[in-house]
């Protein structure tokens, strides 16, 4: 499947399977950093007064409240949590007070910013700078989706994480209705900035290993408007607000039967 950068750069990418459940968008660019240099793309960083933003800031609160039970469900408060790719660190800041935090962002700007709201002693700039066995949660919000070195980079990720830690990981699913329906105008392919792409087939089979297991998953119920709504946007629908939210709220429904959500919420427990 062709699917084009809607978002910036308006170049063509292709899907394609690599394993059950998993695509990879090829080619990978030499350097993906520039398909990131946009003000919009700073996620969560928007101050202005607005009805679009209030309406924005209020979905993200519910969202945190609900990523924060998970963990309390999880992981017992006063804990240390790692959240790989922090962006602007409004979850570590939300968290702050019952759990030991840490922030790593690539992005050097949203870095600065998650900086000066849990304190520049909590931010990392690498992996390397953690012993092993260290965290007893780490989480990656809408993040595993851009790491294009997997192969490298979860066994490490794992490493850090205390027997019995929890890995959190939240990524589109491209199973969901609101995909197949969009096929290659879904915004959650984004491409190249996601190099890869999950069903539930594919996450089952990344992590129950001899060392980790899938012990629950769970929905981002609001995905699926966002994803749809933005959706609609790149297929030029003046009208993008309204097919794009009852679009959301029909893959939420279906979702409701096979558990194909937008996104999905992988609780792994490291054995």
């Amino acid at each position: 499947m062709k699917v084009k950068d809607y978002f910036l750069t308006q170049e063509e990418f292709e899907i394609k399977e690599i394993n059950p459940g998993i695509l990879k968008t090829v080619p990978v660019p030499d350097s993906l950093e520039k398909y990131y240099k946009s003000e919009n793309y700073i996620s969560h960083h928007q101050e202005e007064k607005s009805f679009k933003n209030w309406v924005y800031k209020s979905i993200q609160k519910i969202n945190l409240k609900y990523k924060k039970s998970i963990l309390d469900r999880y992981i017992i408060s006063g804990k240390k949590i790692l959240d790989y790719g922090c962006g602007v660190g409004d979850f570590l800041k939300y968290i702050q007070k019952d759990y030991q935090v840490l922030g790593m962002e690539p992005n050097a700007e949203a870095f600065k910013i998650s900086g000066k709201k849990i304190g520049k002693e909590n931010m990392i700039a690498s992996l390397q700078h953690l012993e092993n066995e260290s965290l007893d949660g780490i989480t990656l919000w809408h993040v595993l989706e851009h790491i294009p070195n997997q192969e490298e980079f979860i066994p490490l990720l794992i490493s850090k994480l205390k027997s019995k830690g929890k890995l959190i990981i939240a990524v589109p699913n491209f199973k969901s209705y609101d995909a197949r329906f969009y096929k290659n105008f879904w915004a959650a392919y984004d491409v190249p900035r996601h190099v890869f792409h999950f069903s539930k087939t594919g996450i089952n089979n990344i992590f129950n290993t001899s060392s980790t297991q899938v012990i629950k998953i769970k929905p981002l119920i609001f995905d699926s408007f966002y994803i749809s709504i933005v959706s609609e946007k790149y297929r030029k629908n003046p009208f993008f607000w309204l097919k794009g939210s009852f679009i959301g709220l029909i893959s939420n429904f279906k979702a409701l039967k096979n558990y194909e959500y937008s996104s999905l919420i992988y609780i792994i427990e490291k054995k």
